[in-house]
């Protein structure tokens, strides 16, 4: 009987812990961590910057979707960047799948523009593909301790990376 007891206490302590762990790394748990408005610093191609991003589910909670934009402005009063993003879990595929759409493309919608990544904890390491030698990475790394997102953009030519971007993410 006392064994039975000490089952049953371990049992309802180690089930919240397995809910709560179950809840954290699943991919779509995560996602919900970009929702909120947030303020983007960092370099970007060398200049320093700082962008406006909202961040909301979308089209039935399928997608989150960001618009980014820059605080910078060129001559014409417009902003000097500005990108509207969708990303979305497939389940079935066990991947992320991104659509990045911004006014510095003159592509249109291509394959370019269209990323995806596998579950890596709480790194979302998009590969956008150009060509079979020219790839692009964004990884997506999100802190819990800050609440806060790196964003990581490298360029990869013949195997090669190079540096991109380097911004964080912090709430507004």
């Amino acid at each position: 009987m006392k064994t039975l007891l000490q089952l049953i206490l371990l049992l309802v302590l180690i089930s919240p812990i397995t809910v709560i762990s179950q809840q954290i790394s699943q991919p779509d748990s995560l996602l919900n961590k970009l929702n909120g408005k947030w303020v983007l610093n960092g370099t970007i191609a060398g200049q320093e910057t700082i962008h406006e991003i909202d961040a909301k589910r979308v089209l039935n909670g399928q997608y989150v979707q960001l618009k980014e934009v820059s605080r910078e402005k060129d001559e014409k009063g417009n902003p000097l960047y500005e990108a509207v993003i969708y990303i979305c879990w497939q389940e079935a595929k066990k991947q992320y799948f991104c659509l990045w759409l911004d006014n510095t493309s003159n592509e249109g919608i291509s394959n370019q523009v269209i990323g995806c990544a596998k579950q890596n904890g709480d790194k979302i390491e998009m590969v956008f593909k150009f060509s079979d030698a020219n790839q692009f990475h964004t990884t997506f790394l999100y802190d819990r301790e800050t609440n806060t997102w790196q964003w990581l953009m490298d360029g990869e030519e013949n195997g090669k990376l190079q540096p991109f971007a380097r911004v964080k993410l912090t709430k507004n």
